[in-house]
């Protein structure tokens, strides 16, 4: 925060945000808190996107528009992937058991 000198014979100066007057004093000091509440904002953006990975149908920081449902679709597609893999696999296991059932019934 920037302080206008109006007048340093007499020590006066302008506040811009407030458009105050003031004397100014040697025993006080100054900083502007603008760099820190950027850093704030860029934080919680951050914090928001976080909250916002854990829900499949919202959309994500750095994502193209139009992307918000691709967490849910992918899920589908790859729980019904490796559903139909282990499905074939079980089916598979089970018709070798079963011919090699078949094979044993004549031999006993």
């Amino acid at each position: 925060m920037s302080m206008i000198r109006i007048a340093p014979e007499v020590h006066l100066v302008l506040d811009p945000d407030t458009a105050l007057v003031a004397e100014e004093r040697s025993d006080s000091i100054a900083y502007s808190m603008e760099p820190v509440f950027e850093r704030l904002d860029k934080l919680e953006a951050i914090s928001e996107d976080l909250v916002n990975s854990l829900s499949p149908s919202m959309p994500l920081l750095n994502t193209w528009p139009g992307r918000e449902n691709t967490s849910y679709l992918a899920g589908i597609y790859g729980n019904s992937f490796y559903g139909i893999i282990v499905g074939l696999a079980f089916s598979g296991l089970l018709a070798l058991i079963i011919y090699i059932y078949s094979l044993m019934g004549g031999v006993i």
